[in-house]
């Protein structure tokens, strides 16, 4: 069955939606209409050039991948990882092809806001998000008190990223990130990503063949880039191991760690939709810190609830965002709208995320 442009579209999307985790350095000025860009850890966007490149237009031809394979290989013995080590990760490396085209052929149609949480958001996903909430419960609050991070963002990321632990991707991540590296679109990027997953084998976290995940690299129920596992992967249960695969506690825990240690605000929410007045300064909508108002202040500008009710006049800021510019539906958003950005840079997925966390608490 072929799928038509949306779905291909959104498929895309949630594909390279996996792409990594870390911190994020600005957000975007504007909401974009086009399909999020994928999430990168060194803090820019991995955003596919127009049009379609091959890799001989690059000058990397794949008949040169073994060759360029023993250049990582150097590269990590450099940075102490050892023979045992590269011969188990490397022993059935590969180009793929597949990997490439991936990265490189994301659809560039446009999609609105609407289409993209009608298809994320289904009702199906949010039902099966609240049963896991109310299943899950004595774990979640368990690592929501250590953490700071309320229990139903957890599941949200969780449902949003692998459906709940049930799509966790089945490429090789060695070949995926060698491959992606060889490219050299962003080799700096993909290298530092394959000496993490490498570690990863060498401190015993998890086998070599076992290593399965995304075309770009994200692992696990949370969908974890190598680097991200590194730094904010957490033992959830004690048992003196970081299993994201296949231990809930840890996928939790690990999750949560994240949110923490990139900023989450316990006693605030994420934000909520509001109205416009119909002579808004389109200007004064964005994410950067000059932008930031409190809410008293948007609401002496005018903005105002869905329902006309006019916002609390306190002092927490907010930003206000246009996901698809001028004319499309506004959000007031607060701080920690900012820290699920850090995880994927995109505001069509923080929106999901929100709304996915208010519906599964409800």
């Amino acid at each position: 069955m072929k799928l038509n442009v949306l779905s291909a579209t959104l498929l895309s999307i949630m594909l390279a939606g996996c792409a990594s985790k870390n911190s994020v350095s600005s957000a975007p000025e504007n909401g974009a209409a086009t399909v999020p860009a994928t999430k990168t850890q060194s803090g820019g966007l991995l955003t596919p050039p127009s049009g379609k490149t091959t890799l001989a237009q690059q000058g990397r031809d794949p008949a040169e991948f073994p060759a360029y394979v023993e250049q990582l290989k150097a590269r990590a013995r450099a940075q102490g990882i050892s023979e045992q080590t590269l011969n188990s990760a490397f022993a059935n490396v590969h180009f793929v092809d597949r990997v490439i085209k991936s990265d490189r052929n994301q659809p560039e149609q446009k999609i609105t806001l609407d289409d993209y949480l009608a298809r994320v958001l289904t009702p199906k996903k949010i039902e099966l998000g609240r049963s896991r909430y109310q299943q899950y419960q004595r774990d979640l609050a368990a690592v929501s008190q250590q953490y700071g991070v309320p229990a139903q963002y957890i599941v949200a990321l969780w449902g949003m990223e692998s459906n709940f632990g049930q799509i966790q991707g089945r490429e090789d991540i060695i070949s995926a990130l060698s491959t992606l590296a060889f490219e050299g679109r962003r080799e700096t990027f993909f290298t530092n990503e394959l000496i993490a997953a490498l570690k990863m084998i060498q401190q015993g976290h998890i086998s070599a063949p076992e290593m399965k995940g995304s075309w770009a690299g994200a692992m696990g129920q949370n969908q974890f880039m190598p680097s991200s596992y590194l730094n904010y992967g957490a033992d959830g249960d004690g048992d003196g191991k970081i299993d994201i695969w296949r231990n809930q506690r840890d996928v939790f825990a690990s999750t949560a760690s994240y949110l923490a240690k990139e900023g989450w605000q316990a006693d605030e929410g994420w934000g909520r939709e509001v109205a416009l007045p119909v002579d808004f300064d389109a200007r004064l909508a964005g994410l950067k810190t000059q932008q930031a108002k409190t809410v008293g202040e948007w609401e002496k500008l005018g903005v105002r609830l869905t329902n006309g009710v006019a916002l609390p006049d306190t002092q927490q800021r907010g930003w206000i965002i246009l996901p698809d510019d001028t004319g499309g539906r506004a959000f007031l958003v607060y701080d920690n709208f900012r820290t699920i950005m850090r995880w994927n840079r995109s505001y069509y997925f923080a929106i999901s995320i929100g709304k996915m966390a208010d519906a599964v608490a409800q």
